[in-house]
């Protein structure tokens, strides 16, 4: 049977580039590949056809002189492959080709996992890095104001100190996996390509301990409960993340410990609402303070009061601000500035004399309510409007 042609079976045109050469082999690959097809012969042929096309295509000298021969450019075993047989240059290329492929398609760091996991833990000592931990801490927006040193009490897998987090017994070493040789992966033939796995004498990490440590049973590290220092600077915000390098869970035997992370949240205060470096003070004051103006404390932040002057004929919204009395910014030297928002109180609870005295001001009142008297006489041209 003819040899389709490469592009053809790639679903690609003459022009298409290394980029768009691997994104279809990879899409191809992996519909086609026999784990996921197991026992059809069809699949696996036209997995075997795509390899064989992208082995030629990839390769810009073999592309030219197939572009410029066609197949007949490989006749005589130069390189591309004639279907049954599958030399040792067809091997080399294969693995390049499988541990880009199954990179992504069996969840990454190589094939099977043994060479990502070798250059993250450490090589063939079986060392690899704790996990990263996160605390979640709660402070008063007081104390994001001032910052604080707060002492903390974190559980997590600390060095075992019987083998200086070795796994071994002391006195003992592990030694070096036979089954892998200390790479901590072994390769088997699958039909016409090697496949790289873990090794499942070692677990990848290419050593194996043949007398464990009492103290950790062989890990390396034990759970213990840690008090630590957290310094937390002045004007941290809700959300703000402390980072605590090697302050997290130890490595396994013996491998670099991770971090710790402490989240922060800033409690709601009973008096002010943050913004940012600016801080919201709702005030209120009484009716007749805002009439007739005058002068009244408010607390601020740092525990002190300022004195806020209320003009005559203060209205519910108005707003006052206080520089400087607001957060520090985080890591500055600026600070932010506080608001005072008036809310004007309508009297309650009103005895008969002062019921009285409202209704004397009432008939006295002449243009002492502006915006109200401006509503009205704008909503009774309005309703004119309609009956005419």
């Amino acid at each position: 049977m003819a040899k389709r042609d490469y592009y053809e079976v790639l679903g690609v045109g003459k022009s298409a580039d290394e980029k768009e050469l691997k994104a279809a082999y990879r899409k191809l690959a992996k519909q086609f590949h026999p784990d996921t097809n197991p026992g059809d012969k069809m699949a696996e042929a036209k997995f075997k056809e795509i390899n064989e096309a992208y082995d030629v295509l990839k390769d810009p000298q073999k592309k030219a002189a197939y572009d410029r021969f066609g197949h007949q450019a490989f006749e005589g075993g130069m390189g591309g492959g004639r279907g049954a047989g599958f030399g040792p240059e067809f091997n080399s290329s294969m693995s390049d080709i499988f541990e880009d492929l199954f990179g992504d398609f069996m969840g990454g760091g190589g094939v099977g996992g043994g060479r990502g996991r070798r250059g993250r833990g450490g090589g063939a000592s079986g060392a690899s890095r704790g996990a990263d931990l996160r605390y979640n801490m709660e402070i008063g927006l007081t104390e994001a104001f001032t910052g604080k040193t707060a002492q903390i009490r974190v559980p997590s897998s600390v060095s075992c100190e019987t083998c200086n987090g070795s796994g071994a017994k002391p006195g003992t070493s592990p030694k070096t996996c036979a089954t892998c040789g200390g790479q901590g992966a072994v390769r088997s033939q699958s039909g016409f390509f090697t496949v790289e796995r873990t090794c499942p004498s070692c677990q990848g990490r290419g050593q194996v301990i043949s007398d464990p440590c009492n103290g950790c049973g062989g890990q390396g590290r034990v759970t213990r409960e840690r008090m630590l220092s957290v310094n937390i600077p002045a004007g941290v915000e809700d959300g703000t993340r402390i980072r605590l390098a090697s302050e997290g869970e130890a490595g396994l035997r013996g491998g670099p410990s991770g971090d710790l992370y402490i989240f922060l949240s800033v409690r709601p205060h009973e008096f002010f609402q943050r913004d940012g470096a600016d801080l919201f003070c709702k005030v209120p004051v009484s009716m007749t303070a805002a009439a007739m103006g005058g002068e009244i404390e408010v607390p601020t932040i740092d525990g002190k009061k300022a004195r806020v002057s209320i003009p005559e004929g203060t209205q519910t919204g108005k707003q006052f601000r206080l520089r400087g009395k607001g957060m520090p910014v985080l890591r500055s030297s600026q600070t932010g500035d506080m608001y005072i928002q008036v809310a004007v109180e309508t009297p309650v609870n009103l005895s008969r004399r002062q019921r009285e005295l409202l209704r004397d001001f009432e008939k006295e009142a002449r243009n002492n309510s502006p915006e109200s008297e401006g509503f009205f006489a704008k909503a009774k041209a309005f309703w004119d409007g309609f009956g005419s």
